[in-house]
This record gives structure tokens, sequence and C-alpha cells, in this order.
């Protein structure tokens, strides 16, 4: 028994041996090869806010890989590795339109690297600038508004700025971080009366476009108090909720949006509605729908719907007496796919809530909020908490 184990032992010993030789030998480097080739037949398309070059590779056996080495601003500079199966380099993060010098060095497995071969990009304009131009801001209720267009998608952030002494004193105000294709956002908290607000872009290499200035009167609102609000249970809406999750966790305040949340049956067919008592008549500016955290832009999370509006429900249930007051989309400011949620989105849906707003509506007491779809088309809609702003009529 020893003898075999023995026997083991010394074939385990033979083969990890062996293992680290074959290693050793496939991992060996000649420090004296010289550097490899230069890359030939550069060819570069131009992109915005970069390039993409196309090259011949060296035969050399001793070529690890392709790099290209640029300045994206006055002493910022960026490198771009390609590896030796890939004859594509691309260059990102330019700032500007103007004409760049790039260095493209063939490196060994040695560290050992050419001399380069030098050429000029000229990016067509990027992101950073572009959106700047389609960027537009405008007085909403209690604030301003932000809306913009980024057809490339890019990743960047809106910066909104207000001069807080009138004399040209700039404080931050809001910052949305974004990869929409379009999008708005508002900035609050202001009381009506005319302020300068500006409003400039950052990409993710700190690239930054012009300065946008306003002159702005934010419109009046008033938050609308919820002490009021009460359920209506009319016939055909869709009001059993599940466990303790009631209508009336709608408005109770509470942001702890995995205890506090109303949450429908499974078995109620879409679209399904809900009729809320605002206590008064209310000509309404906007609200907040927050979702469920943890739960973003998924499952039951609510992703189309309707808000219609009435001083006189129906008694029935029907829709003769009420008024469209607004469809509305919920917006993800990432612009990631279903499933895919980044950090700006959970902070926008759940945390600041969703923000929307009516166009001139009429004044009306109650309110229903119909529901079209949810992000995961599931026959349930979960809400964390509704919250108004307009103005109490009587």
């Amino acid at each position: 028994m020893k003898r075999f184990e023995y026997i083991i032992w010394v074939l385990l010993l033979a083969s990890a041996l062996f293992g680290c030789s074959k290693d050793e030998q496939f991992n060996y480097t000649d420090q004296n090869a010289p550097a490899p080739s230069q890359v030939s037949n550069i060819k570069i398309e131009e992109t915005p806010g970069g390039a993409i070059l196309t090259y011949e590779i060296p035969v050399s056996s001793n070529l690890s890989y392709i790099k290209a080495v640029y300045e994206i601003q006055p002493g910022v500079y960026r490198e771009a590795i390609s590896s030796v199966y890939s004859d594509t380099l691309s260059l990102v993060g330019f700032g500007d339109t103007l004409t760049h010098e790039v260095k493209l060095f063939s490196v060994g497995k040695n560290e050992k690297a050419s001399e380069p071969v030098i050429i000029s990009v000229t990016p067509k304009t990027p992101p950073v600038s572009s959106v700047f131009q389609t960027l537009d801001l405008t007085a909403t209720f209690g604030g301003v508004r932000v809306s913009f267009k980024n057809d490339l998608q890019a990743n960047l952030a809106i910066f909104v700025m207000v001069d807080s002494t009138g004399l040209s004193t700039w404080a931050p105000v809001t910052t949305f971080y974004t990869k929409a294709k379009e999008g708005k956002f508002s900035a609050r908290g202001y009381e009506p009366e005319e302020k300068k607000f500006a409003v400039f872009i950052k990409d993710r290499w700190n690239n930054r476009s012009d300065t946008l200035i306003k002159n702005i009167t934010p419109k009046y609102e008033e938050l609308i108090p919820k002490i009021d609000f009460r359920a209506v249970y009319l016939p055909t809406d869709t009001y059993q909720f599940v466990e303790s999750f009631s209508i009336e966790k709608l408005w109770d305040g509470s942001l702890a949006q995995n205890t506090s949340i109303f949450a429908t049956l499974h078995t109620s067919p879409m679209p399904q509605w809900f009729t809320i008592d605002l206590g008064h008549k209310i000509s309404l500016s906007r609200f907040k729908e927050f979702q469920r955290s943890g739960y973003e832009y998924s499952g039951a999370a609510v992703k189309s719907f309707e808000i219609w509006g009435s001083n006189n429900p129906d008694l029935d249930g029907g829709w003769n007496n009420w008024t469209l007051l607004g469809k509305f989309d919920s917006f993800k400011p990432s612009g990631l796919p279903l499933n895919s949620v980044a950090p700006e989105d959970r902070t926008y849906a759940s945390f600041n809530g969703e923000d929307f707003e009516f166009d001139a509506v009429p004044p009306v007491r109650y309110i229903r909020f119909k529901t079209l779809e949810t992000y995961g088309n599931i026959l349930q809609i979960v809400i964390a908490e509704l919250t108004f702003w307009g103005q109490i009529e009587q």
C-alpha cells in the first residue's frame, strides 16, 4: 500500500514539474530580440470625437501589440492598444474638431517599441458639442426644464447652475447623467422670480461644451398636501391589493419603498386603473411617480400610463365624466435596454421620483391613474408614492 502511494506521489510531482517546464518555455521572452517593424498602409476613418485606424500588421515573431499615443487636451494623453490578432485601433476622447497628431508604435513581447509612425486625424464634431447644440432651457413649474437630443447615445453629464446673487456668482443646481437618445429633466425649488440659469455638458474625458445662459422666471406652484387624499372605490377600478400593500400607501409620505408600496393583484388585465380624491379642486401642474426601490424599470414598474381628471366621477365606474389630462411614458436616463439598470436610473426613478408635467389642464378634484403597460408586461402594477403640485382652487 505504501509503495502504491509512493508511486502516486512521484507521478504527481513529475506532472507538476512537466507543467511548469511547459509554462516556462511558453512564456519565454528574448530580451535581445529587436523591436518589431512599423505598421504600414494606414487608413483613417474619422468619427465624432475620434477615429478608427486600420493598418497592415508587421511580420515579426516578437510582435505583441500595436499602441497609439495621442493628446486629447493640452497635456492630457491617451493610449489605445490592439493585439497582434487585430488590424484596427479606435481612438476616442477628442473634444474638438482640430487636427491631432497620433503616434503608432509596434511593441514587442520584450516591450521594445518601434520608431513611431506619425499620422494626423481630424475628428468629426464630438457629442459634447453636437448635443449642446440641441439643448433648450425653458421655464417650468418651480424651476427650469432642460431638453436635449443625443443621437449617438454618448455618456454625458449635463450640469445646471444658477446665479445665486445676481452678480454672476454661479452655484450648482443639479447634474443629470444620461446615455439616452433624447430626454428632458427639470431643476426645481425656486420662487417665481427672474433668475439667471446656465447649462453645460461634460463627457467622460472631461471635455466641456460651451455654456447656455438664460434669464428665466419659474412658474408658480405649491406642493399639494396629502392629508386630505382618499381612495375612491368605483366599480370598474383595480384597487384590490396584495398583502398589506393598499392604495393608501401611495400618499403616506414614506419612501421605505419595499414595505410602503401599492401593489395590485396578479390577476387584473391591462389596462387597469384606480381613483384618488385629492380633497380639493386643484389646477395640477406636475407630479412625481416613485418606483419601488430595487425593482426599477422591471416587472410591475409602470412604463406607460394616462392621468384622467373629473369633478363628478361616474358612479358606475364609467368614463363619461372624465377628461384626459395627459398620456405619459416612463423615462430611463441611461438609455440601457430592458433588464439593465444603471445607478442614475435608480436615483431618478426611486430616490428623486420620475417627474411628469401637465399642460394647461382644467381644475379637478378626482384623478384616475390608468396603467397601459408595465416594464415586465405582467398583470400587476407596483407604485411606491405619488406626489402632486399645482394650485388649490377651492
